[in-house]
């Protein structure tokens, strides 16, 4: 996991490679190195929700299936002018019962990429192009003059942001003391620096492993995940050369520069790191 995790870096929607690897070893496993063709065992497959079976079955399979994207949502509300945020469970459950009431037996794998190529070309979120649009004539949104309410967008909360001190242990040969951290969570599986929450219990943690609290702050770094903002401080601590050994785990290692890129590194991590050793 660790080799796909660090192809991954950078990306977002961590737990989307994991569920990728998952995946893979069940159908090893289970299935014989073979995709499931009927969409039931295949949203028994780890990252496979009923939207991406249905696309599997119907496009690898061209068996009839309807599916349930964001670009089809769209399409959908639209022409029908829906109204109501798709996430809703009534406005899903209306939008999922058009999507099989208008899924066809013949030709299915044709329909299912054309309907998605619709919403991702013509019917955009933003600047869509009503004037190319095959479907102009049929459109409810569009003879009411309301496609850029539709579809309802989700309602908005207030996005709370979060702070968290991180410690830079470096050693003599430049090496980064990394945990990984939990499976489950943000950044489920990737390395990390230590993470305390606050200044306080990071000198504590020094103090603890036998070293002194004077640890340098370096400029912090702000990233936002779509459900809060986090400010990272980044505190460097050099161990001298008669330090004693810090014993690595299987969760706790040193790791060089040129290893950087053969682990997952959360990006803004991956920044703080290539600061240090840029200097």
């Amino acid at each position: 996991v660790d080799d796909v995790l660090a192809l991954w870096t950078g990306l977002g929607y961590y737990s989307r490679a994991r569920n990728l690897h998952k995946c893979a070893q069940v159908i090893s496993e289970q299935h014989q190195g073979k995709f499931p063709a009927n969409t039931k065992a295949l949203t028994q497959l780890p990252g496979i929700g009923p939207s991406t079976a249905a696309a599997i079955v119907s496009q690898a399979y061209n068996k009839p299936a309807a599916i349930l994207d964001g670009n089809v949502k769209r399409v959908l509300a639209r022409i029908y002018a829906i109204a109501g945020w798709p996430g809703q469970k009534s406005i899903e459950t209306q939008l999922w019962e058009l999507a099989s009431k208008l899924t066809p037996e013949q030709r299915n794998a044709d329909y299912t990429q054309a309907i998605m190529d619709l919403g991702a070309t013509i019917c955009r979120r933003s600047k869509p192009l009503c004037v190319a649009c095959p479907m102009q004539t049929e459109c409810q949104a569009l003879a009411q003059n309301r496609v850029m309410e539709l579809p309802t967008r989700k309602p908005k909360k207030a996005i709370p942001e979060k702070q968290t001190w991180a410690l830079l242990l470096a050693n003599r040969q430049h090496k980064i003391q990394l945990q990984q951290r939990p499976h489950k969570g943000i950044w489920g599986g990737l390395w990390s620096l230590p993470e305390f929450a606050s200044l306080a219990e990071l000198q504590s943690h020094l103090a603890l492993q036998g070293m002194q609290p004077n640890a340098k702050p370096l400029p912090q770094i702000k990233h936002a995940f779509s459900h809060y903002k986090l400010t990272i401080h980044p505190y460097l601590v050099e161990l001298p050369a008669n330090h004693g050994h810090i014993q690595e785990s299987t969760l706790v290692k040193w790791y060089a520069s040129k290893q950087m890129d053969t682990i997952g590194l959360p990006s803004p991590i991956k920044d703080i790191l290539q600061q240090y050793w840029a200097q």
